[in-house]
């Protein structure tokens, strides 16, 4: 690439770190709106996950909010100091942090069309994409991987979108690990499965990498009426089990299959977790549970650790508003407990 020869795999002794599973939430405090600028670490949530033992946070980052008219090496250190705070709010509370790039230079699962060049085809965002993950790796070498990972990029594109494919798109994330490795060799690093995370990818079960996948399936469960969602309006109404979607009538066995190929991945000796999972509050709440019950039940079966999409909103477990939840207030929230009880005991203890 770029007349180099390929780095070769990071061998790093996971042996030594709590690696995977881990179980939480994301948290979208530098995910929406730039222009706003950035929200301070939520200390209330994050004592909440603290005293009912969640220990993962994953902090999903938009870089436009620290970069100017794509001047990919002038981060704004002022806005990079409250990535600063996100990291030392987690490590004080025992939570291990994953900060993950979902806006990053070339490319975003949401109107990719914005950037101004294309991850995989352009040497100017291949190269700023490794440069911004080692000043990451640089900011953050001092703390110990068991309490910092590094979640590469939010859901590459389905193959051939945007010019990306398995080798390309391969090539950019050995390079990026081959880069933070010579920082901080031990840094735990996570690359999401293709196609939004659905994806496995066993040509880089090598890399010493945990690979993320997604627990949005199906999709007119999870996504039921969520407008950014292309098929949203073609979509059967949510039924759990018996949707028929995508080919298949879907139920824990259909689940089973869907994750099989990741399951597949794990004997090449790659790590599987799930960084984002969560349903829509259009679907009634009864849908919702019965679907909720079967994943986390397959999680807690595989040994896989989550981070539901989100904490508090219309994915989350917090006043999620769907239709039919019985909630109470607990802990200083409007909690649906009946999900909340599911999160605790599909925990792999």
């Amino acid at each position: 690439m770029w007349g180099m020869a390929a780095p070769r795999p990071c061998k790093r002794e996971f042996n030594r770190v709590k690696s995977m599973p881990r179980y939480g939430f994301n948290f979208l405090w530098m995910y929406y709106n730039p222009a706003a600028g950035p929200e301070e670490p939520d200390e209330k949530a994050l004592d909440f996950l603290a005293r009912h033992g969640f220990d993962f946070v994953r902090v999903p980052l938009n870089y436009w909010y620290w970069t100017r008219d794509f001047q990919y090496y002038q981060p704004d250190e002022k806005v990079l100091a409250y990535i600063d705070r996100y990291v030392a709010a987690c490590r004080q509370r025992g939570i291990h942090i994953n900060l993950n790039l979902h806006r990053a230079p070339g490319y975003c699962c949401n109107r990719n069309d914005l950037e101004k060049h294309n991850l995989w085809k352009e040497a100017a965002a291949q190269d700023a994409f490794v440069w911004l993950w080692g000043h990451f790796a640089t900011r953050y070498k001092d703390i110990p991987s068991e309490q910092l990972s590094f979640d590469l990029l939010n859901e590459p594109p389905g193959l051939r979108l945007y010019g990306m494919n398995r080798k390309n798109h391969a090539a950019v994330m050995r390079r990026t690990t081959a880069a933070i490795c010579a920082i901080t060799p031990e840094r735990e690093i996570v690359i999401d499965g293709l196609g939004w995370g659905n994806i496995a990818m066993p040509e880089l079960a090598d890399l010493g990498a945990v690979h993320s996948t997604r627990g949005y399936q199906p999709m007119p469960v999870s996504h039921y009426q969520a407008t950014w969602w292309s098929d949203w309006q073609r979509a059967p109404e949510p039924k759990y089990p018996g949707v028929r979607w995508a080919g298949r009538t879907w139920n824990r066995r259909a689940l089973e299959a869907h994750y099989k190929p990741w399951r597949k991945l794990e004997m090449q000796g790659a790590k599987v977790h799930v960084g984002e999972f969560g349903c829509f509050n259009k679907t009634p709440n009864d849908v919702a549970l019965r679907w909720f019950k079967d994943l986390l039940g397959l999680f807690r079966e595989y040994g896989w650790g989550y981070s539901m999409w989100n904490f508090e909103g219309s994915f989350g477990v917090v006043n999620h508003g769907r239709p039919g939840t019985m909630c109470e207030e607990y802990d200083g929230y409007k909690v649906d407990r009946a999900l909340l009880d599911l999160l605790l005991e599909n925990r792999v203890k």
